[in-house]
């Protein structure tokens, strides 16, 4: 099933998607004590939504919505950096590591589908990165690969947007590149487990303005997404709600020659087939 957190008639709620993609069932309305979807995560009631949604019919076209970040509330948005099949290249320092690059970002950095990202008058090196994002659905610590998925919620998509030159600010931080307010998003919608198959039967796209930028598999990850709950459950607890940024292919615009950066009017498509197309267009921070 596919949930989606969006605005409606001047409120913003959640529901499921209908069978045939056209409509969704408005389930703040009817589990008035789940007022979100991150609600519905942490309190482990999303079987209970989907039987709600089963039965009901819509009470809104999809086309009539405004869509919001997935997960409004997500307590940890946990990102994995240089993950895919020839990412290490794209760096002067292309040593390898035997554990994965992690970092952090904070919710208002992400915005939703359909929505613009915002490019900030201080810097025009705005950059997309088209990600698959893993929902944890229950807490977990020190989670071995084998049972990873028995903690995922479902999966949604990403554009991990970044803005480079701030990456450059100082040694081993991207903290400031990488939570610029609404660069980034997260949507349109969170896909039950259920309905994805083989996480390396996958293939992440990412276009824009229609030319196809990146385009992989977690097959080729270093670090799988199985793994990569192993290995942030280590260290952290996993809750309910929490994101997981599970790596970007080759082909952002920091690396073409010349380097291409996003600029207002653009369109950035991320695309997984099974999943969906998250997509947002480009404007410059209204500073009035």
């Amino acid at each position: 099933m596919k949930f989606v957190t969006y605005r409606h008639g001047g409120r913003i709620t959640w529901g499921a998607v209908t069978e045939d993609g056209g409509g969704v069932v408005d389930l703040g309305r009817r589990l008035p004590d789940l007022p979100d979807l991150s609600s519905a995560l942490e309190s482990g009631r999303l079987d209970e939504a989907r039987d709600a949604a089963s039965w009901a019919e819509a009470d809104c076209a999809l086309s009539e919505v405004m869509f919001e970040r997935t997960i409004p509330r997500p307590r940890k948005i946990i990102c994995i950096g240089v993950n895919y099949g020839g990412r290490n290249a794209e760096y002067a320092d292309s040593s390898s590591s035997s554990n994965p690059s992690v970092f952090v970002r904070f919710p208002a950095s992400l915005t939703g589908h359909g929505q613009p990202l915002i490019r900030p008058p201080e810097s025009e090196q705005l950059d997309y990165e088209g990600e698959i994002v893993a929902v944890i659905g229950k807490h977990g610590r020190r989670i071995e690969q084998q049972h990873a998925r028995e903690y995922i919620a479902g999966l949604t998509l990403g554009n991990e947007g970044t803005i480079r030159d701030w990456l450059r600010h100082a040694k081993f931080n991207v903290t400031q590149g990488k939570n610029w307010e609404r660069s980034g998003s997260m949507g349109p919608w969170l896909v039950t487990l259920d309905e994805i198959g083989n996480f390396e039967d996958l293939r992440l796209q990412t276009r824009v303005n229609g030319e196809l930028r990146q385009d992989d598999s977690p097959v080729t990850m270093a670090y799988s997404i199985e793994y990569q709950i192993e290995y942030l459950s280590k260290f952290i607890t996993l809750e309910p709600g929490d994101v997981i940024y599970t790596g970007t292919p080759t082909g952002a615009g920091a690396h073409l020659d010349p380097p291409v950066w996003l600029a207002p009017g653009d369109v950035v498509e991320v695309s997984v087939e099974g999943i969906g197309t998250l997509t947002n267009t480009i404007e410059d921070e209204d500073l009035s």
